[in-house]
């Protein structure tokens, strides 16, 4: 894709990860994070029962993934990142939208991650659909020794039983634009 034009949204596949995308997904984690991920620590994730992996292909080319522990009242983001070439073309939106529908499916109240002190980009994008910083996590990172802002997404209590499968959330309201 040109960096120099306007990038268009573009059309994906959300699909769970499986252990043929392992080389794209490492693609896209070192292209994004100076502190990346091994290809043995994604293993290690996602052999642990409650850890779910999800890509975004395009073109059989994965372009984007998530990973996921599940809780008992929420979801934690444990990885996540777009290809720098398909950045704010709307793809991390409509992976946030489809993890945001599993929260009425599973009856989880929210969905919270840790993000970087430096990383402004990650906490703009999350702070633009409705993530709050709810608190300092110092010396968080075992890499650098640096802090992270936990991030949460809560669905209110009294929509929380609305928000089906098939109904409209406030991520999927933005996927209309």
């Amino acid at each position: 894709m040109s960096t120099g034009r306007a990038k268009e949204k573009v059309r994906i596949h959300i699909r769970w990860m499986i252990r043929r995308d392992m080389a794209e997904v490492l693609a896209t984690e070192l292209a994004s994070f100076d502190h990346a991920w091994t290809e043995d620590d994604f293993l290690r994730c996602l052999r642990q029962r409650n850890c779910i992996g999800m890509v975004a292909e395009t073109d059989d080319r994965v372009i984007g993934f998530m990973i996921y522990e599940l809780h008992r009242s929420r979801l934690h983001i444990l990885n996540f990142a777009v290809h720098p070439e398909y950045r704010r073309t709307g793809i991390g939106r409509q992976m946030l939208g489809k993890l945001v529908n599993k929260l009425s499916t599973h009856r989880r109240q929210k969905i919270t991650l840790a993000v970087r002190e430096s990383n402004l980009d990650a906490q703009m994008f999350f702070r633009q659909y409705d993530f709050k910083a709810t608190r300092v996590l110092r010396k968080y990172y075992e890499d650098s020794g640096e802090d992270a802002f936990q991030m949460e997404f809560r669905v209110e209590e009294e929509h929380a039983e609305e928000m089906g499968e098939g109904s409209v959330n406030r991520i999927a309201q933005y996927e209309e634009n």
